[in-house]
């Protein structure tokens, strides 16, 4: 193949010719991409494993005796849960914001080996007071790595290629969910070894785990696409080009400023997107959380709800995949939104209507992959529609803002004494789902409206940033890209 400069997306941003110049063919992108793929998407898949699989396993460690050996009521359980989420909430948008600053070389890794030695440390607890101290602990040092992890990605793939590349690294949360399960149905064999009960297993081995990881990621997170040493120069090059194409304002030529932060969350599509994420956040972690208690309830064993666990999990970890394949590759977020929150409205009615411990169980393995096949491609679709830098950090940082407060509520929503049905929890998750969809909807119209819009008034928005005399005509330049961002005209709203 002969080179040729690569076309414009025709729904990305319009560049300036002066900031776009190099030539390569279609397979030596592919090839760049590809290699970054490996060097990237491993270790954010691992951090995010871990970051679920230590946040999540308190389930597996309550199935196990936890609640029932330090004398926890339903009640207190809950708040063990909860307490989790509040530093958790308070800490994403911070880290976001200083995720540049920081580098995401040092940030990353450096959470991961503290939560680890704390979840190790959970396993020593002795008391209702102590695993509640140690959760909140663990809620403000694991609170940055999800949104981190999005707006990283965010900085080595265009808007088209970031959902399935969500997918890849939050498939690890139904991964964990399954791993968790069969781990779980193992360690809790090492009951009385160094006197310790099998729960306190759960937490000694997987928090040490993630200690060696953590340190481990020193060396093989990379703060940029130029810190990528699988890449040779031409294809760092190659990178940062079609990231600039994609996204104009992608170098750091913005500097942080609170009207940043103003803009992004009085956006009507972050608000919009933002309610979304507080529901799916109330359905996600009440699975996460809960499901192996959920499977307990309904009359199996201890050890064989910890396995049947496994089933829900591996079906979303694949549902997940394949849908956030076809999000990018049809570059709609809408339509691959709603079609999976079907999946979950069929679960949760299914739930809710049926008899029988054996249906109810199968209606799980419609809730599960619904919610977390729409997870990424929901976080995809709010990273896609804010720029500059800044407004995209707070952005992402706000829609887990709101997912982590949808875990809050779901703490509240399955004490034992409402089991097997769980009606309450089941109508709740039901009126959820079924309000995504319609949020969804609305949400694309917005969007298509204010293409439309921007299209029309073209001309006006970029007046102040077109001057015939100094040659700055066209898309009116950087500075209009950084001061307008998702607001500049040629920037095409993901639908």
């Amino acid at each position: 193949m002969s080179d040729k400069k690569l076309p414009m997306d025709e729904e990305g941003a319009r560049p300036s010719d002066s900031r776009t110049s190099l030539e390569y063919t279609d397979e030596e992108a592919r090839r760049a991409v590809r290699r970054l793929d490996y060097a990237i998407l491993p270790v954010m898949t691992l951090y995010y494993l871990l970051s679920f699989l230590d946040r999540a396993n308190i389930g597996n460690a309550r199935v196990a005796g936890l609640q029932r050996d330090l004398g926890m009521t339903d009640h207190q359980y809950s708040i063990v849960v909860t307490i989790l989420y509040v530093p958790y909430i308070i800490a994403e948008l911070p880290s976001n914001l200083l995720l540049r600053k920081i580098g995401p070389r040092i940030l990353m890794p450096t959470l991961l080996t503290i939560w680890g030695v704390i979840v190790t440390l959970q396993g020593l607890v002795t008391s209702y007071a102590g695993l509640a101290v140690a959760r909140a602990i663990l809620g403000a040092i694991e609170g940055p790595m999800f949104p981190g992890i999005v707006l990283y990605l965010s900085g080595f793939y265009t808007r088209k290629e970031l959902s399935i590349r969500v997918a890849v690294f939050f498939s690890s949360a139904s991964l964990s969910g399954a791993f968790s399960g069969l781990l779980a149905a193992a360690i809790v064999n090492m009951e009385g070894v160094g006197g310790k009960p099998g729960w306190a297993w759960i937490f000694f081995l997987e928090g040490i785990f993630s200690v060696l990881i953590g340190v481990t990621g020193f060396f093989v997170t990379p703060s940029t696409p130029y810190e990528v040493m699988t890449l040779n120069q031409r294809q760092k090059e190659i990178i940062m080009e079609r990231l600039q194409r994609d996204r104009p304002s992608v170098n750091p030529a913005d500097s942080f400023s609170f009207r940043e932060v103003i803009r992004s969350i009085t956006s009507p599509h972050v608000l919009l997107v933002f309610a979304i994420f507080y529901m799916l956040g109330t359905n996600l972690y009440g699975l996460a959380l809960f499901l192996p208690s959920i499977v307990n309830q309904l009359g199996f064993g201890a050890n064989e709800s910890q396995l049947l666990s496994v089933g829900p999990f591996a079906a979303g970890f694949f549902v997940t995949f394949v849908s956030a394949f076809a999000s990018d590759r049809f570059n709609k977020r809408a339509v691959s939104i709603a079609s999976l929150y079907l999946l979950s409205v069929i679960g949760f009615a299914m739930y809710l209507g049926v008899e029988g411990k054996w249906s109810r169980y199968g209606s799980l393995f419609f809730a599960v992959p619904g919610v977390y096949a729409a997870t990424p491609i929901v976080s995809a679709w709010m990273s896609n529609n804010s720029e500059p830098y800044y407004r995209r950090a707070t952005s992402i940082a706000f829609g887990f803002i709101a997912t982590n407060s949808g875990g809050i509520t779901s703490t509240w929503l399955y004490p034992s004494k409402e089991a097997p049905r769980f009606r309450r929890a089941t109508i709740i998750n039901l009126v959820f789902s079924i309000s995504i969809i319609i949020l969804t909807a609305v949400n694309a119209l917005v969007l298509s409206r204010a293409n439309k819009k921007k299209k029309e008034k073209r001309d006006q928005l970029l007046a102040p940033y077109i001057d015939e005399k100094t040659g700055q005509t066209g898309d009116g330049g950087l500075q209009a890209w950084v001061d307008l961002g998702d607001k500049h005209p040629d920037f095409h709203y993901t639908t």
